[in-house]
């Protein structure tokens, strides 16, 4: 006898986009973003109005993912939702809603770790790419986060190298300010690196024992590096700009192959899976292509709308929850700082 489907609605509201999914077991039904952009005119997020857009957008951004997933609330098997990391104004908003609606259909809750869904967006059930097995290695770099962790099942994770200061993420919008450049600046920085030489410029790479990460030192001297050649040619960027980017992006894909190749060596683990919105990024993506070939690796990098935040991460989370009865009741918190 074949098992009905689970129904999965997932929420994400951690940091500047509303998101809702709806799930068949593994499969998205439908994948709902609602983007900020009233953050542009910042350059970065600005938490209270992130959180008032989120009030604003929850409701029709949930409608839509049931309405194009062509199921009605009364077939929700479960809800997820972001418990933290994040920012608390806007996690509150989304973890709200989520209590409220589980209540009011007697449904169960799942509460999922922002960063555990970063790294099971993998097992998410879409045609063209395969899944990890347990134990591999997986890489999570985003805008806050860099991190290398040991995935040993579902809900056995170590993290085994992290960054001591800024994410790779801030590392590529802040240079990416240096240079003039708008908000959100490092998908710009990929798209002239494309065109430009990647050895065009030297920076140095930072020294960090084991397989933790800095970037703030190679922040400063990409600032510094500017500083003094505008000083010099006040169209130095412009004339520079592609080159400038190209060898930006080469020194930060040499800082994490480095502790990519460490990782390997010390686990004997050779599956590497990638994940987080700069994992979008076209020369990390090529750089592990290669790698394949060169060392003998196998790596993943999942569909591109499921590398930035996004609420079918979240729902594959709460999916495996919801196999192993993972609930949680309507006293569970959010958490701008929670525990891996």
């Amino acid at each position: 006898m074949t098992k009905p489907p689970i129904y999965i609605l997932a929420i994400e509201s951690s940091c500047d986009d509303t998101a809702a999914a709806v799930l068949e077991n593994n499969k998205v039904l439908s994948n709902i973003v609602a983007r900020q952009s009233i953050h542009d005119e910042y350059g970065g997020v600005v938490p209270e109005l992130a959180s008032r857009a989120h009030q604003q957008n929850i409701v029709p951004v949930i409608d839509v993912a049931l309405k194009k997933a062509n199921i009605t609330k009364s077939q929700l098997s479960g809800i997820a939702f972001t418990q933290g990391p994040g920012l608390m104004g806007s996690l509150l908003v989304g973890s709200s809603f989520a209590k409220s609606m589980a209540m009011a259909l007697n449904i169960p809750l799942m509460a999922v770790h922002h960063m555990h869904a970063h790294v099971l967006a993998h097992f998410i059930d879409e045609e063209g790419f395969d899944k990890p097995v347990f134990p591999f290695l997986a890489m999570t770099i985003s805008g806050g986060h860099t991190q290398i962790i040991k995935v040993k099942s579902f809900f056995e994770m170590e993290i085994i190298g992290e960054t001591t200061d800024d994410a790779v993420g801030e590392a590529f919008d802040k240079s990416a300010k240096i240079l003039g450049l708008p908000y959100p600046g490092g998908p710009l920085i990929d798209k002239y690196a494309q065109e430009g030489n990647p050895k065009a410029f030297q920076f140095t790479k930072p020294k960090v024992d084991g397989l933790n990460f800095s970037f703030s030192g190679l922040k400063t001297q990409i600032l510094y590096f500017v500083q003094k050649n505008v000083a010099l040619n006040p169209n130095f960027i412009e004339e520079n700009r592609n080159d400038i980017c190209a060898s930006i992006q080469h020194t930060i894909i040499q800082i994490i192959m480095d502790k990519l190749k460490m990782a390997v060596a010390e686990t004997g683990m050779t599956q590497i899976a990638i994940g987080g919105g700069v994992s979008a990024n076209s020369g990390i993506r090529n750089t592990l292509k290669e790698a394949e070939a060169k060392y003998g690796w196998k790596t993943f990098v999942p569909k591109f709308e499921y590398t930035t935040d996004n609420a079918a991460m979240i729902g594959i989370v709460g999916y495996h929850k919801f196999l192993e009865n993972q609930f949680n009741d309507a006293s569970v918190v959010s958490k701008a700082r929670i525990e891996f």
